[in-house]
């Protein structure tokens, strides 16, 4: 039987890695200095303290972007974040049966979702929030899912963005299947190109679908961006017991390239986002992009974080907030006054009411919406059973049960 040791790869001359789910303070410390930064090969352009910093690759992906842009994207990440928030007290107070957090991921989702252009693809997995956001779904459309009354109520197509899927990495072959058509339909090989990008977690390279995905993706050329959220914790298990090497260096083994970015930076997850896609939809194939960030809350409202990371590790990540940088950036620069920083803040309490007045007063489906949609075309076995349900089901009105 294999050893936990040999799950992990320390680097020479560095302190062990953590091989438990609650790792000791030593190795907490290895780790933050080891990934601080993300690796030599991390792309970052703004730094967690503000600071423009110049990338010769990846600069010219936003040097269209104005002061007026960065504020659009400081309040997306605002307002997103705030309606986080509001649906993860809805839960708390029995509105919502469950909440899965994105709290801390605010760049890596803005940055990728405002990359898409009109005609592109999204598959989400079920954390996509700000993604959503970016694809015109309202955060009142979401709910219903973990309301548990839909599995959620905007069109798909219409949208360009698919409905959230539970199955862990299952969306990636969704994706893939989607792009190879993409492919074969002649929508790729100049800047008018279609491209399609899936996201999922760190936890998710772990599973066979998204193996298969990159598979297929491949040999077929299929225009891919694949969008790993590295937020550190499969649930409850370190990315260290998930890979040897860094996530984005398993492109390699696919015969496409990978990128990893720091997730924390909503001009750098623009600007390799936007590279991404413009490879896939001239034809370049699949990219993989890892996006180094952190999950500063728990994995979803039925965990609890606590019992398996150190309070110490939070903190250090809270240094690199996602907004923040962005807003010491405007304000050194005289690019935000506190009036704007005030009506941004002013938008996102209102979001935040308008989300909770919604959810408290949403109404229950009729019980005949579970048949919907079963099939293509009508069944008189399906009907049948329907018309048996509801006259049951009315059999039960008024009465004491």
């Amino acid at each position: 039987m294999s050893s936990p040791e040999q799950w992990t790869h320390p680097e020479p001359g560095e302190a062990p890695a953590a091989t438990a789910a609650t790792p000791t303070a030593e190795q907490v410390i290895a780790g933050l200095r080891a990934t601080s930064e993300g690796g030599a090969e991390l792309v970052q352009l703004l730094t967690p303290e503000g600071e423009r910093v110049e990338n010769p690759e990846f600069d010219r992906y936003v040097a269209d972007v104005t002061a007026e842009d960065l504020r659009g994207l400081y309040r997306d990440m605002v307002l997103v974040r705030r309606a986080d928030r509001e649906c993860n007290a809805l839960q708390r107070q029995g509105q919502l049966g469950i909440w899965v957090p994105l709290l801390g991921q605010e760049a890596a989702q803005i940055g990728a979702g405002r990359a898409l252009k009109p005609q592109d693809m999204a598959f989400p997995s079920y954390r996509e929030h700000g993604v959503a956001w970016c694809r015109g779904v309202r955060p009142e459309e979401l709910l219903g899912i973990f309301r548990g009354t839909d599995n959620g109520s905007w069109d798909p197509i219409g949208k360009r963005f698919h409905l959230y899927v539970i199955v862990i990495g299952n969306q990636v072959l969704n994706a893939a299947g989607y792009a190879m058509g993409q492919r074969f339909d002649g929508k790729v090989g100049d800047d008018d190109g279609e491209a399609t990008m899936v996201f999922f977690g760190d936890g998710a390279t772990s599973q066979g679908d998204v193996h298969e995905g990159f598979v297929w993706a491949s040999v077929y050329d299929a225009p891919l961006v694949f969008f790993c959220q590295n937020n550190q914790w499969a649930i409850s298990e370190p990315t260290e017991r998930q890979s040897r090497l860094p996530l984005y260096q398993r492109a390699r083994g696919y015969g496409f390239p990978g990128v990893r970015v720091d997730g924390n930076d909503v001009l750098a997850s623009l600007a390799v986002s936007r590279w991404a896609l413009d490879e896939c939809r001239h034809g370049n194939g699949p990219v993989l992009i890892e996006a180094y960030t952190y999950r500063m809350d728990a994995h979803t409202t039925t965990d609890d974080p606590t019992r398996y990371r150190l309070s110490d590790e939070l903190e250090a990540w809270k240094l690199k907030d996602p907004i923040e940088r962005v807003r010491v950036h405007l304000v050194r620069h005289g690019d935000a006054d506190q009036d704007f920083l005030d009506s941004v803040q002013a938008d996102a309490d209102q979001l935040a009411a308008e989300l909770r007045e919604f959810c408290v007063n949403m109404p229950d489906p009729p019980l005949e919406r579970m048949f919907r949609n079963v099939y293509a075309e009508p069944s008189p076995q399906l009907d049948a059973q329907r018309d048996a349900f509801l006259e049951y089901a009315a059999g039960f009105a008024g009465g004491e049960h």
